[in-house]
């Protein structure tokens, strides 16, 4: 575990030589609030409540679920993965000591702990900016079920990501997979829209799906809502997780036995 720790250290002192991007990445965070800000102050101009939401309760939800957004940053294993296959070089990360998923998740961590802190700053400034009633879960235990699925729910996501680079092992491109995957998290993961505005036959099919896992389910647990899918939560985000690294080790398994790459 120590070697993937140093992984981990190393990828949070990179960041320090790209301070432009944890510019930009806050405004990202504090750009998504505004925008909640904006668009639902005039939505809650004519009513108190919509679904479940009270307009502190809306706001509380854009700013946990864009926090937990502006984490997930592993959109750049699959290219990672992509590129170094196309080119013959992921061979470099066959001879170090280390596992190559592994390696890749510690690398994800080290990203996510330097700009946590970031994003938490961003989020909180815009709660004492705007005055907003912030509405948080008071039970421990639903909290705690909604840290362990946002953990899982960014696990699946690397898992995801690094399965569709390993595609790359039997197809020319993958840019067709990641715009599907792109497209199915936007709408699924609630960023955009929260998903108890839809009709409930829409959310019960969505609920099938990891991706409501990632985001709105452990967004809405921390504002206090769905308290009854805090453990069904919890073992389906699991569940999605053990399917996708026997996925991955299939695809390994059959596929990098034709890998010819050179170049180190």
């Amino acid at each position: 575990m120590r070697k993937y720790w140093e992984v981990s250290k190393i990828y949070m002192k990179t960041q320090l030589v790209w301070r432009a991007d944890v510019i930009f990445n806050m405004f990202f965070t504090i750009g998504r609030i505004l925008f909640a800000y904006l668009l639902w102050g005039i939505i809650f101009r004519s009513r108190e409540k919509i679904g479940v939401f009270t307009f502190h309760g809306m706001l509380s939800y854009y700013i946990v679920s864009s926090f937990l957004v502006q984490l997930e940053m592993s959109d750049g294993i699959s290219w990672e993965i992509h590129e170094r296959i196309r080119n013959g070089t992921f061979s470099k990360y066959m001879v170090i000591p280390v596992g190559i998923q592994r390696y890749f998740m510690a690398m994800e961590l080290g990203v996510v702990l330097f700009y946590i802190l970031f994003d938490l700053i961003a989020a909180v400034i815009w709660v004492f900016v705007f005055h907003i009633e912030f509405v948080f879960a008071g039970n421990a235990f639903v909290t705690l079920c909604a840290v362990g699925i946002a953990v899982l729910g960014m696990l699946f996501m690397v898992q995801l990501n690094f399965f569709l680079g390993l595609l790359t092992l039997k197809y020319q491109g993958i840019g067709t997979f990641l715009m599907i995957k792109n497209n199915l998290a936007a709408l699924v993961t609630g960023s955009i829209v929260p998903l108890a505005l839809f009709p409930e036959a829409v959310v019960n099919i969505m609920k099938i799906l990891p991706f409501y896992y990632v985001t709105y389910l452990p967004a809405m647990l921390f504002t206090g809502m769905c308290q009854n899918e805090a453990v069904p939560g919890l073992c389906i985000a699991a569940a999605w997780c053990l399917m996708m690294q026997g996925l991955i080790q299939v695809t390994w398994n059959k596929y990098m036995r034709k890998y010819d790459g050179v170049g180190i």
